[in-house]
């Protein structure tokens, strides 16, 4: 099947209602909840975030359960704190089948992330699961990689692709808010 364009984003499931983002990974303590941080960040900055109308909300899980529960790891949370982020509240989630029809975007960071997902969605709202580097305008690069188990440069390497990024799919989501008529 044929990723669709990342220029255009699908409708919010609810006009009117916050559009809502969720952010998946593998276990959700490092990779998801990092983008998770930065894209809370870029869409604070550009007036987007929280739950009023036309506003965005972003969550993050991971399609696997080992963590839930369980902290950030910490070099993610060292990671996001060298830049001025905390990611300290952060506890992991595991991705359920039952959210699908709550989100209006789910990105994947990596290929194997997008696999489960769409397995979970048997075939239904393929569209609204996505590839975050392709959401994110950023070519060449498929996969956010997995730090876990790595060190600074590593985490430091995800945060730059997810930093990278954000700004582009804030600027996709303002554009898309701003063309869907109130309810």
């Amino acid at each position: 099947m044929a990723l669709a364009s990342a220029a255009e984003l699908p409708s919010p499931r609810e006009p009117g209602a916050p559009y809502r983002v969720c952010l998946v990974c593998l276990g959700n303590i490092c990779r998801s909840p990092m983008a998770e941080t930065v894209l809370r960040a870029e869409l604070a900055a550009a007036g987007l975030a929280g739950e009023t109308a036309g506003a965005v909300v972003v969550d993050s899980a991971g399609t696997g359960d080992w963590h839930v529960g369980d902290a950030m790891d910490p070099g993610a949370r060292a990671a996001l704190a060298s830049r001025g982020h905390d990611g300290s509240a952060h506890r992991a989630r595991q991705f359920e089948p039952s959210w699908l029809p709550r989100r209006d975007l789910i990105l994947a960071m990596d290929a194997r992330n997008l696999a489960d997902l769409r397995r979970m969605a048997q075939g239904k709202d393929a569209d609204r699961i996505r590839l975050f580097t392709q959401v994110g305008g950023l070519s060449g690069t498929r996969d956010i990689p997995d730090p876990w188990g790595g060190g600074p440069d590593e985490f430091g390497h995800v945060l730059d692709l997810l930093s990278t990024a954000a700004p582009v799919i804030v600027a996709r989501l303002a554009r898309l808010l701003e063309t869907v008529p109130p309810e």
